[in-house]
């Protein structure tokens, strides 16, 4: 029976209000109070609409487990409880069945944990596509590049232990089933100025601690790197130990997921020696040094560390010292060298380790995106994944927080628009007629940052460019000029600025109101940023450099490919970026998470209202909910809006078999809902205003609790019944059991009763009968004694007579005895003296041989065959009968001795006879053999568990089981072999698993060739053009070979009725593949002492070296 499919939803044991667009009633501190309650019960996310609101709990939930990912796997986005699952269903949902491509907008300040959710993105997905060898390799792929740029982009701040210091975009790409094929990563803004300087209690990037904690000893002594972090300039050391963060097992992760996505070990190397590079340049100190015409020059310190850095790139230490201490600008034709002072080496220094570190990130993303992308050119689905830094207001703002804060603003503005279109193309695809919602539109300061010729970042590049001396005062007072009249600009000096006497404003700042809140930057360092200059002399330095990464970072470096155009500045590349960006997200359909972050301590159970506030305020989530309920807060499917509620309707209820929409009308009508509170789409009906919904939710609730009385109470009634039935029928069954005893104890004492009584009158009769018969039988042994007694007196009378009658007759016979022997002797004598001599030689001759025989008789020996003791013949004529009698009794006790034998025994020394017929006399290992019985099988198959498949694979009767050693046809060494014997066949298997290698029948067998020396070698032929002869004959080695070769012998005799062939020869030929091979055998001296060897001397000679 299959499981019953139960029906959910999102309202069900709703802790607060899952969906914010059902807040009533909506103001800031209501949304922060549901925040807070939901995050007290570990309900980490709340929907605004189809947005996600994750708050960072900063410890381990149960709630990404495999059976989440099941339980939200194919189900409605409102179904179940708020989760970032239900989003990453949706979406890769409406990629797979409706062909959208996707994007998954992950936004929030640093420490909010939008690292984090990206991650669970990408394993969902993962988890919920296809599977395969190919696919779950992409998969990894995929999965295995966030680590590698977590370690080369993230580091420790004061918000966050593990902060993205860089913009990330992954177009994850599908085919048409929805599997993944490969992907393409986009960065933004690596916070290169990490490399040189960290603000207190942050960290450098990973990628450093990580090598110096986790390298071995080998690979740090190969970099020319130690483990102390202090000996490095651009490390930190008040926060260098994290926590919780084990940097070393972080490394060995790294280097794994580099092999995993596909790095060469080359490349990885290549990739170490560059950030060792960039660690040493940290450790070039200047020291300032006078020329004769009065300039200031630097020279370095301390050349070690340079020839070390030199050493690790290849570069020539000569070209990159002048490049620390000149600058060389060409205009046109010309070139002028310069000196570099202390200051401007140091820049120069710190510049080169920024754009060398920030290249070879860019570097890595290329070399992931070669290894992930999509190896087939058919069409794809898209799902884009950003994770980019959410808005940044600290207490000193510089370039990066204004062009991160630049990039929000626009993310914003492609928010509010979407969202807007998403619920527009909701209404009219619904029929709902649509109204115009008013909301702040963030374009204008967009504008105010972006413009091409009034913008901020159009006047700091046209600053940059323009000659003469530029500095940030300069940038700022063209600001104060153009940007004056903003109503979004504010700075100490603009004319429109209501702080003109606000002295908390510095004469170097400026202010603009973004959608988030009011941001003070300090214009210090714009410029410089900006401009992000590389000196061409140290670009060159770099591409004469023999380390082939370093070489190609660095391609502007070539002589021949000199170009005096100016770069482009960081704020241009990012504005394009960005536009590309946005161009990008606009062609797809957008899934957003806001992550919002409850406390800096980075604590869990911690809920800092204000800090929750301040994030709520420049997400703009109050704005996102009050556009998503202008127009109707809560929109709902007809078929599960009917099985939800149709309780509530006695029409609809239990079953409605019309159309949903129909049985909806019906019940809203009964429920005498306003129409002004809701509308009928064509799919979906629409609530208004959250608090129709939950009055259905009310009515529901006591509905449930009324249905589930009218349940409890037909239930106990169904309960009570069954019990009286089962008590009704258990009394009848034990009224029949009763009764029924009682009748069989009844029945018992009658037949009882009955029983006695027969015994009684049995035994009447009995006595009675055995009274007549007493009777009878004494009458009848009175009469019998009678005639005895008279028979045997006529007995006597009888024997008396006849005795009396035969004295008579035997009188007569003796008196006639007597008388014809007196006649004969008379006759007898007349011829007695002729005989008398032949007479006394026989009668002598005939006593000698009767006494010969009774001394015999008593001198016998024992009657054991192998007793040779016999009697001496007294008389010479005896000669020939004593040899005979001799023959006659020796042949008699073997007789005896052989009666003895069981069939076994017989069969034993039948063999031992036939081994004795073949090889006495002949092979010089025989007489050893002869005192040892042949047991045949050595290996007890059939009690040893490990050849139990070797038993199985066998069906016929094993005659010899016995290890071998099979000789080698190529080197003449040897290899352990099973040699199994059957009554059919012979069979090799190899001695460990027990496989059976080859499998010979007997009719294949032709002959057997052996030494006639003391060894166990023997060669078994084959017969020519049969299948077992297609890899040559057999050459064996065995500590049983006399036994073996008559077992085989007299198998093959019994099986195929024609004698086995047995060559003993010292010299014999073995046929192996193509080739026949001469075995010798010859005398020899052996070193491992007195085992015979075996040596292949050529491809025609094996040589066997015998003791």
């Amino acid at each position: 029976m299959a499981k019953m499919e139960v029906k959910t939803s999102l309202l069900d044991n709703m802790i607060g209000v899952g969906d914010m667009v059902l807040l009533e009633p909506l103001n800031e501190e209501t949304f922060i109070n549901n925040l807070k309650k939901r995050f007290d019960h570990n309900e980490i996310y709340t929907y605004i609409g189809s947005v996600v609101i994750s708050v960072n709990p900063y410890r381990s939930l149960p709630i990404y487990s495999p059976e989440k990912v099941e339980d939200y796997r194919n189900r409605n986005f409102y179904e179940l409880s708020p989760h970032i699952f239900a989003l990453s269903d949706e979406a890769y949902r409406s990629l797979r069945d409706q062909d959208k491509d996707q994007c998954i907008l992950i936004t929030g300040e640093s420490g909010a944990g939008k690292t984090e959710a990206s991650k669970l993105v990408m394993s969902y997905v993962a988890a919920v596509c296809g599977k395969g060898a190919e696919v779950n390799q992409v998969k990894e792929q995929l999965l295995q590049s966030n680590p590698v740029l977590e370690a080369f982009g993230n580091a420790k701040t004061v918000r966050n232990d593990n902060s993205s210091r860089f913009g990330k975009y992954m177009d994850i790409e599908f085919d048409f089933k929805g599997d993944p094929l490969g992907g393409v990563i986009s960065n933004y803004l690596l916070e290169k100025s990490r490399v040189v300087k960290q603000p207190r209690g942050e960290r450098n990037f990973h990628v450093f601690y990580q090598l110096l904690s986790g390298a071995s000893e080998e690979l740090l002594n190969k970099l020319t790197l130690e483990r102390d972090f202090s000996r490095y300039n651009y490390l930190s050391l008040d926060s260098a130990k994290v926590n919780g963060v084990d940097d070393a097992a972080n490394f060995r992760t790294v280097r794994n997921a580099m092999q995993i996505v596909g790095f060469m070990d080359h490349e990885a190397e290549s990739v170490l020696e560059v950030v060792a590079a960039v660690l040493k340049l940290g450790n070039i100190e200047f020291k300032p040094e006078s020329r004769v015409n009065g300039l200031d020059e630097s020279k370095i310190k301390d050349k070690n560390e340079l020839k070390e850095i030199c050493e690790l790139t290849g570069i020539d230490q000569s070209v990159l010292e002048r490049a620390f201490s000149f600058r060389t600008v060409e205009a046109k034709q010309e070139k002028v060298s310069t000196t570099l002072n202390v200051a401007q080496a140091y820049y120069a220094r710190d510049a080169l380790a920024k754009n060398l570190y920030s290249r070879l990130f860019s570097w890595l993303v290329n070399r992931i995106n070669e290894s992930i992308k999509a190896q087939t050119k058919v069409r794809k689905k898209v799902m884009g994944v950003l994770d980019i830094y959410g808005f940044e207001i600290f207490e000193d703002n510089s370039f990066e927080q204004f062009i991160i804060n630049y990039c929000n603003e626009k993310l914003q503005q492609i928010f509010i628009e979407l969202t807007l279109k998403e619920e527009q193309e909701e209404y009219i695809r619904e029929g709902i007629e649509w109204t115009h919602i008013d909301y702040f539109n963030n374009a204008i300061i967009c504008d105010l940052i972006e413009n091409n010729t009034n913008g901020i970042l159009a006047m700091l590049d046209e600053e940059c460019l323009r000659p003469g001396t530029v500095t940030d005062e300069t940038f700022l007072e063209k600001l104060n000029q153009v940007c004056a009249t903003h109503q979004h600009f504010e700075s100490r000096m603009s004319k429109s600025s209501r702080f003109l006497n606000d002295t908390s404003l510095p004469h170097s700042c400026f202010r603009i109101q973004h959608y988030a809140g009011k941001v003070l930057y300090q214009v210090e360092g714009f410029v410089d940023k900006n401009n992000d200059l590389l000196y061409r002399d140290l670009s060159q330095a770099m591409w004469k450099a023999s380390h082939t990464l370093i070489k190609s970072l660095f391609p502007e470096g070539n002589p021949a490919k000199i170009n005096l155009k100016r770069p482009p500045t960081a704020g241009s590349q990012f504005k394009a970026s960005v536009a590309t960006l946005m161009k990008n997200l606009q062609t797809k359909n957008p899934n957003y998470i806001r992550c919002i972050k409850p406390n800096d301590k980075k604590a869990a159970h911690i809920f800092n209202e204000a800090l929750v506030c301040h994030q709520i305020r420049y997400l703009g989530l109050l704005e996102n909910v009050r556009v998503r309920r202008a127009g109707y807060a809560f929109r709902q499917a007809y078929e599960p809006c009917l099985e939800r509620y149709k309780m509530l309707c006695k029409q609809t209820w239990p079953h409605w078999k019309g159309p949903a929409r129909a049985g909806v009308e019906v019940l809203f009508n009964e429920l005498e809902i306003p129409m002004e509170e809701y509308s009928f789409g064509r799919s979906k009906i629409f609530i208004r205003n959250p608090r129709t919904l939950f009055k259905l939710e009310d009515l529901r609730k006591q509905r449930l609790e009324d249905l589930a009385t009218l349940i409890q109470k037909i239930y106990r009634g169904w309960k009570c019944r069954t019990h009286f039935l089962l008590m009704r029928k258990s009394q009848i069954v034990i009224a029949a059991w009763y009764r029924r005893y009682a009748q069989q104890k009844r029945y018992q004492q009658i037949k009882s009763s009955a029983l006695v009584i027969q015994s009684y009158i049995r035994g009447w009769k009995a006595r009675k009968i055995l009274r007549e018969l007493k009777h009878q039988k004494r009458c009848e042994e009175a009469a019998t004694t009678i005639a005895a007694y008279w028979h045997g007196t006529q007995a006597r009378r009888e024997l008396k007579r006849l005795k009396e009658e035969a004295r008579r007759k035997h009188a007569v016979a003796v008196i006639w005895a007597y008388w014809l022997g007196l006649k004969v002797r008379r006759e007898y004598r007349k011829f007695f003296r002729a005989n008398a001599g032949k007479k006394i030689y026989e009668f002598t001759l005939q006593r000698i041989v009767q006494k010969y025989f009774l001394e015999m008789k008593n001198k016998m020996p024992s009657l054991s065959p192998i007793d040779k003791n016999w009697p001496s013949r007294p008389y010479l004529f005896l000669d020939s009968t004593h040899k005979e009698l001799k023959r006659i009794f020796h042949l008699w006790r073997c007789k005896k001795y052989r009666d003895q034998f069981t069939d076994q025994q017989k069969l034993i020394y039948e063999e031992k006879l036939e081994a004795s017929e073949l090889f006495k006399d002949k092979k010089a290992l025989y007489p050893s053999s002869v005192g040892q019985p042949f047991q045949g099988a050595y290996l007890e198959i059939n009690k040893n568990p490990k050849y139990k498949k070797l038993k199985d694979a066998i069906e016929e009767k094993i005659i010899i089981a016995e290890v071998v050693n099979k000789i080698n046809r190529a080197n003449g060494k040897s290899t352990s072999r099973i040699f199994l014997l059957t009554n059919n066949n012979l069979l090799l298997a190899d001695q460990k698993s027990g496989q059976i290698k080859s499998e010979v029948p007997l009719v294949d067998v032709t002959k057997v060739s052996m030494s006639s020396q003391n060894d166990g070698f023997f060669a078994i032929h084959l017969k020519e053009g049969s299948e077992a002869a297609s890899k040559g004959d057999f050459l064996f080695s065995s500590d049983h070979l006399i036994e073996m070769a008559t077992k085989l012998y007299r198998t093959t005799l019994s099986q195929t009725k024609q004698k086995l062939s047995i060559e003993i020869s010292d010299e014999f030929l073995v046929q192996f593949r193509q080739d026949k091979v001469c075995v010798k055998f010859i005398q020899g001296n052996q070193k491992n002492g007195s085992v015979p060897t075996c040596k292949r001397k050529n491809n025609r000679l094996l040589e066997v070296a015998v003791p």
